[in-house]
């Protein structure tokens, strides 16, 4: 544990003083007062109850449809195990994922120009995105980059030989030439963006069917409008939408659902660089702080004011009133109530999880839903954060990485509206407790119908790592096989890219080359950027979903996506791009269907709550869903 962290601003965390008493009792007050009492929390209001499920009320034909896709699971367990013999990328005989960065051009080196000072933002990023800047149907990908922060101290770690400043954007060739290759159009592009770089999201808030991209930074933020004809303009100040603090994570979403993109921004500590404090690990040695050292400072939201500025909301939202050092951030429908929630993971504070109340404000319910702290009443330092359907019950999981020793925390929703910590029941504790994570997602990278889970690590602080190195903080990344309920982890066998150490950070999913599998893109610290190709998902079934939508929200984000097969339970998956840590991913929604393409309906639930069926779309595909273009369900 790194320690519990508080603030002057706020009663959230508790004192320090009384942190011990409350973390004891946390628990207990969670199981008496929440989970025994539903009524209570019901009088609360019923915006403040942690809905069962993420799927929308069914209709009568989906319920049937369901109960008859659940029987056949319960009773054809032999054919389940077949599939998973025929289909598991475990018994492929050759690597899961291949490295290919160098190889198809994407020659990326990340720097932050570490030095004897060990400041702070030097370890902490940086981020990753994958997305389709110029629609022409392929990923291209953005990369952030760091910068010394004080060039008259010596550096622990030089330079990498014809290493440059700023952000780079590399445009994918594939749809140009058949063959996937990268070409380097920054400064085409105007997005080199020189500083302190942190994060990225990806969103399109001015609805002309071209995504934006915002960069934080430690130090001033950044929006970038693309243009549509292969430029970006820088409109931070324009837009009003700069935040000179240290921010990390950042996500789109509607939260007032009114067809325009708002912007959440996570904001970490008060670090300083005059102000910087002098760190140690046990060993005597200089170390990297914690951010028990400094202050935290509130998140931000901004709502779009749809003419292409955006107003800063924080305080009357609410989201202001509560806040920890923020790095994760995540948005789905938590409550089930059609309205877009907000979940932070908080670096040494319990997790925050902001329940939208559909009139312009946020509750803060981690606490009361169960995924504030682990299963002793501890908060841990939460990094990255990913949440889907993980067991396809219908409901909406949540999992958090956190920091060596601490392991991972699984949050399973119990169908009853709370979340549980479920980590070691589904093998993901022991097999985490060595690693500090950082980028994370729930995908299934095999296509057998279930989602599997990829881990970014790399340490931030010396305690653990060992002795004998001057930046002693690599480690392996780990991927984790889904086997009926349970996750095993599959790196040693998966090829080199899982066996090579390095300091990770971000991470952004997606087909890169549209065959249907999902790859990893990696952002190292103070290392080169990782690309990790997908080599067995093609050998199953898939089914990738674009979604459009004229006018609002033009690529759906927030949308429910199902498809429903015979025989199986319905596959329920969200369109976002947030999630992970610093990074933005495919906003495509992907399907992985085993040994049965056979789909009898796909179903869009919309932000906005309309909903539209799709019959037999055809497997294999890349597959566009209009808003509008589908029959009413």
């Amino acid at each position: 544990m790194r320690g519990w962290f508080s603030t002057k601003r706020t009663n959230w965390p508790p004192s320090a003083a009384s942190s011990n008493s409350f973390m004891r009792s946390s628990r207990r007050w969670r199981n008496s007062t929440v989970r025994a009492d539903h009524s209570r929390t019901r009088r609360a209001g019923p915006f403040l109850r942690c809905s069962a499920s993420m799927v929308p009320r069914p209709t009568r034909r989906e319920f049937l449809q369901t109960g008859a896709s659940l029987a056949g699971w319960l009773f054809g367990p032999r054919a389940r195990a077949a599939e998973l013999k025929n289909n598991s990328a475990l018994l492929s005989g050759g690597p899961i994922f291949r490295e290919i960065a160098a190889e198809v051009g994407l020659n990326f080196h990340h720097y932050s120009g570490p030095s004897t000072e060990h400041y702070m933002p030097e370890i902490m990023g940086a981020g990753v995105a994958l997305f389709d800047y110029d629609n022409d149907g392929d990923l291209d990908v953005y990369l952030v980059q760091g910068l010394p922060l004080a060039p008259d101290k010596d550096r622990i770690l030089p330079a990498p030989p014809g290493w440059r400043p700023g952000n780079r954007l590399f445009r994918n060739l594939l749809a140009e030439t058949g063959q996937l290759k990268f070409e380097d159009v920054t400064e085409k592009a105007g997005v080199g963006w020189v500083g302190c770089g942190m994060g990225v999201a990806v969103g399109d808030y001015d609805n002309d069917g071209f995504q934006d991209l915002y960069v934080t930074n430690f130090g001033s933020n950044v929006l970038y409008h693309n243009n549509g004809d292969g430029t970006f303009t820088n409109v931070t100040r324009a837009a009003g939408v700069d935040d000179p603090r240290w921010s990390t994570s950042a996500a789109w979403l509607d939260y007032d659902r009114d067809g325009f993109l708002d912007l959440f921004v996570a904001n970490y500590v008060d670090f300083i660089v005059r102000d910087h404090r002098q760190c140690f690990a046990p060993t005597g040695e200089p170390d990297f702080c914690t951010p028990i050292a400094y202050h935290a400072v509130p998140c931000r939201l901004f709502r779009n004011r749809r003419d292409g500025t955006f107003e800063d909301v924080t305080e009357s939202s609410g989201i202001g009133s509560r806040y920890g050092p923020g790095l994760g951030v995540l948005v789905a429908d938590f409550n089930h109530d059609g309205w877009p929630d907000i979940y932070v993971a908080n670096d040494t504070a319990a997790n925050c999880l902001w329940l939208n109340q559909g009139n312009g404000t946020f509750k803060e319910a981690a606490l009361e839903c169960g995924v504030a702290l682990d299963a002793n009443g501890v908060p841990k330092a939460g990094m990255g954060v990913t949440a889907e359907d993980v067991e396809d019950r219908g409901v909406l999981d949540l999992l958090v990485t956190n920091l060596t020793r601490e392991g991972v925390t699984f949050f399973r929703n119990d169908g009853r509206g709370q979340f549980d910590d479920a980590t070691a029941q589904f093998g993901l504790l022991e097999s985490t407790i060595a690693s500090t994570g950082f980028g994370t997602q729930f995908f299934d990278y095999d296509n057998d119908g279930r989602l599997d889970l990829f881990i970014a690590n790399g340490a931030v602080t010396r305690m653990g790592t060992g002795r004998g190195s001057t930046y002693p903080f690599a480690q392996v990344n780990l991927l984790f096989h889904q086997e009926g309920g349970r996750f095993r982890e599959v790196g040693r066998i998966a090829g080199p890219a899982f066996s090579q150490p390095g300091i990770s950070r971000g991470a952004a999913f997606g087909d890169i080359d549209n065959d249907g599998a999902v790859d990893i893109l990696v952002a190292n610290n103070c290392g080169p950027a990782w690309l990790l190709h997908n080599e067995v998902g093609r050998k199953a079934h898939w089914l990738e979903v674009r979604l459009e939508a004229d006018g609002a929200n033009r690529f759906g984000l927030g949308a429910q996506v199902a498809v429903f097969r015979s025989g199986e339970k319905p596959l329920w998956r969200r369109a976002h791009t947030d999630g992970s840590y610093l990074s933005s991913n495919d906003v495509r929604v992907h399907f992985g269907l085993g040994s049965k393409p056979e789909i009898e309906r796909a179903l869009v639930v919309w932000p906005d709550g309309a909903r539209e069926s799709w019959p037999q779309p055809r497997a294999n595909q890349i597959f566009t869903l209009r808003k509008g273009g589908g029959r009413k369900a």
